[in-house]
């Protein structure tokens, strides 16, 4: 005979986030506060186009374009387009020197933008569902444009030290004895139970 107590099911408890009408009118009043001090030029000016403004040598209609299609090969929701910019910025002053290059890019973008326009009436930049650019993506991807953004944005974008702790890298630990002595074992961003 077993002195054990018979263990009960687990029950499982749904999350949900208890709002209350007060709560909500009070942070959508500090919201409201908050979008009346921006000024009026800074919410009229989305802000891919403003980062997009900075590619002097391309032009700002390329710049959105390249971010655009750089989020698109390399997608990270949570990754601000500044980053990608980041990555693109070398790219840009390379292009302000070697002329091959800056053909190269407009002409890439500019093809890019017909294609978009035969199939789905709209610049590639102006497309809403990720899913159609990235249907264009597959008809221009063995080209040399394509192949030259995504293999500068593979070390444009991922070799950038102010983005490895939104990925949940730590950098490099040989010099602080490697990662046996520094947490090798303390990821909790997979999921599981570490």
């Amino acid at each position: 005979m077993s002195t054990e107590t018979p263990r009960t099911p687990m029950r499982i408890v749904e999350k949900r986030i208890a709002l209350s009408r007060r709560g909500f009118l009070k942070g959508s009043g500090m919201a409201a506060l908050g979008v009346s001090a921006l000024s009026t030029a800074t919410l009229m000016t989305p802000a891919r186009d403003a980062l997009a403004a900075s590619f002097k040598v391309l032009g700002p209609a390329t710049g959105k374009t390249l971010l655009v299609l750089a989020r698109d090969i390399f997608p990270h929701d949570r990754i601000s387009d500044r980053y990608y910019l980041q990555a693109l910025e070398p790219l840009e002053a390379q292009a302000a020197k070697d002329d091959k290059l800056k053909t190269l890019l407009t002409d890439g973008v500019a093809a890019l933008d017909r294609l978009a326009k035969e199939r789905l009436k709209k610049p590639y930049a102006d497309l809403t569902k990720e899913s159609d650019r990235v249907g264009l993506l597959y008809v221009i991807e063995h080209g040399a444009f394509f192949q030259k953004v995504k293999g500068h944005l593979v070390t444009g974008f991922y070799d950038n030290k102010a983005v490895w702790p939104l990925f949940g890298y730590e950098g490099s630990s040989w010099e602080k004895g490697g990662y046996i002595n520094r947490g090798f074992d303390d990821i909790d961003w997979l999921g599981g139970d570490a």
